[in-house]
C-alpha cells in the first residue's frame, strides 16, 4: 500500500498555498477548530467504524461544556471503507478542500502509512490514529506529524510470549497473522518474549487485509496439533477463527490481539463455539470495559451512558469500540488544551509530542497517556485479561507493552 502514499509526493504542491506561503492556520476561526479522519464505516472492518461517531459524542459533550479554549470542535469522520486507496482520497479532501487543522483518529496499519508521507510533506498533524505499528512509533524522526495511539502491537507479541514462556513453557505455538504490519508486528514482537523458546512456534500461516475467509489457514495450523494458538487477526478473521476450530475439533489455548477483543465480536465467537473455543482465551487491555461488573459504578461507565444517551442515541451501549473512540477524544481535547489559545498545527504538534496525561477516566487506572519527541507509543502498559464465561477479567499486574 505504501507505493501509493509515494504517489501523492506529486501533488503536494497543490496542496500547499501559492509561493508556499501559509495564510492563517487552516481549520481555525475564532470559535471552531476543525478536525478530519477517516473511519470503516463500511466493508470488512466496519465494526471498528463506531470510533468516528463515538468520538464525535464525546466532542459534543466538551462543547457543550464550553468547548476548547473558546472553540468549539467540529469532527469530520469520512468513510473509507477500510480501503487504502480511499483513505488517500478522502484524507486529501479533508486537508484540501475542507481545511482541516488535523487528521485524528484515522483507523488502520496500512491505511495511516499509506497517508504519512503526504501529512508529513504538508505538515499537517496526523494524530493519535488506530494502529500500534512499530513503523508508525518508531518513525518519529522521518515523520515527525504522525502519532498512533494504540500500544505497539511489538509489545503487545512480546507480552504473550513472556507469558508463555512463565507460564506453559513446552507449548507448541500455531500463529494465524495478517501479512500487513500489524500482523508482522505482533508476530515478531512474539518471538521477541519467547526469546530462546520461539522455536516452539511449530507453524505459521497468514492471510491478507482483502480476505475475507480464513478457514485454510486454520485447517493447516490445526495440523500441527499445536496446544497454543496465537490469533493476530482483525474481528471478521478472528471470529472464523474461533468458529472453526471449533468445527474441527482443535481446543487450543488461544492469545487473541487487543484490537479484536471486543465485547459483541467475542460474543458472536461464543455463540458460535459454544463457549467453549472462547472461554479462557487470553488477550491484553488498556481499556475500562463498562460492559463489565467491575465497572458497573464507575464514573467513567456513568459518563459514557449519559453521552451516548445525549449525544449518540444510535450508538449502542454493549459496543466498546464507541468507548474506545471517547478514550482518544479525551486525549486529543487534552492535547487541544494543552496547544493554547493561539492554536497553530506547529502548537498542535508540541502538545501531542509532550503530553502527560494521567487520568484519562476511560482507561484503566496506572494506564497513562505519555508522549515526548523521541516517544511516539502514547499508551506504553496495559493489563492481561482472560475470557470467562461471557466476559473478559482482568488479572495481574500492569505489563510494559513496548
Amino acid at each position: 500500500m505504501r507505493p501509493l502514499a509515494a504517489a501523492l509526493l506529486a501533488c503536494v504542491a497543490l496542496a500547499l498555498p501559492a509561493g508556499g506561503v501559509s495564510v492563517g492556520t487552516p481549520g481555525i476561526t475564532s470559535t471552531e477548530i476543525l478536525l478530519g479522519g477517516t473511519v470503516p464505516l463500511s466493508g470488512p472492518a466496519s465494526p471498528f467504524g463506531v470510533v468516528g461517531p463515538g468520538a464525535n459524542a464525546y466532542f459534543k459533550y466538551v462543547n457543550a461544556h464550553g468547548g476548547v479554549n473558546g472553540r468549539k470542535i467540529k469532527y469530520l469522520y469520512r468513510d473509507d471503507g477500510y480501503d487504502p486507496s480511499k483513505t488517500i482520497d478522502r484524507t486529501r479532501e479533508l486537508v484540501q478542500q475542507d481545511k482541516v487543522l488535523a487528521i485524528f483518529n484515522s483507523v488502520g496499519t496500512e491505511h495511516n502509512l499509506a497517508i504519512r508521507g503526504y501529512l508529513n510533506a504538508v505538515k499537517v498533524p496526523q494524530l493519535f490514529v488506530g494502529t500500534g505499528a512499530s513503523a508508525i512509533g518508531r518513525g518519529h524522526k522521518a515523520f515527525p506529524w504522525t502519532i498512533g495511539y494504540l500500544p505497539s502491537f511489538e509489545g503487545e507479541g512480546a507480552i504473550y510470549g513472556r507469558y508463555v514462556v512463565a507460564h506453559k513453557p513446552r507449548a507448541r505455538i500455531a500463529v494465524l497473522y495478517e501479512d500487513s504490519d500489524y500482523g508482522k508486528d505482533l508476530l515478531n514482537g512474539l518471538k521477541r518474549g519467547l526469546g530462546k523458546h520461539a522455536s516452539q512456534i511449530v507453524v505459521k500461516a497468514s492471510y491478507e487485509v482483502t480476505d475475507t475467509d480464513v478457514n485454510s489457514q486454520i485447517a493447516k495450523l490445526r495440523r500441527s496439533k499445536a496446544d497454543t494458538f496465537m490469533l493476530f487477526a482483525l474481528p471478521q478473521q478472528a471470529i472464523q477463527s474461533f468458529v472453526y476450530a471449533y468445527k474441527l475439533g482443535w481446543h487450543p489455548r488461544i492469545y487473541v490481539s487487543a484490537v479484536s477483543i471486543e465485547p459483541t465480536v467475542m460474543g458472536i465467537a461464543r455463540l458460535g463455539t459454544n463457549g467453549k473455543e472462547t472461554n479462557g482465551s487470553l488477550s491484553v487491555s488498556f481499556l475500562k470495559d463498562p460492559t463489565s461488573p467491575a465497572w458497573a459504578k464507575d464514573p467513567a461507565t456513568a459518563l459514557y451512558r449519559s453521552i451516548l444517551k445525549r449525544y449518540y442515541p444510535g450508538g449502542k451501549f454493549n459496543d466498546v469500540y464507541n468507548f474506545y473512540g471517547m478514550a482518544v477524544a479525551f486525549s486529543m481535547v487534552d492535547a487541544l488544551k494543552r496547544a493554547g489559545r493561539n492554536l497553530t498545527r506547529e502548537s498542535l504538534l508540541r502538545a501531542a509530542t509532550h503530553m502527560d496525561e494521567r487520568k484519562n477516566p476511560f482507561l484503566l487506572p496506572g494506564v497513562t497517556i505519555k508522549t515526548s519527541p523521541s516517544n511516539y507509543f502514547p499508551i506504553g502498559k496495559a493489563k492481561m485479561v482472560r475470557y470467562h464465561g461471557t466476559r473478559w477479567v482482568l488479572f495481574g499486574p500492569l505489563v510494559a507493552a513496548r
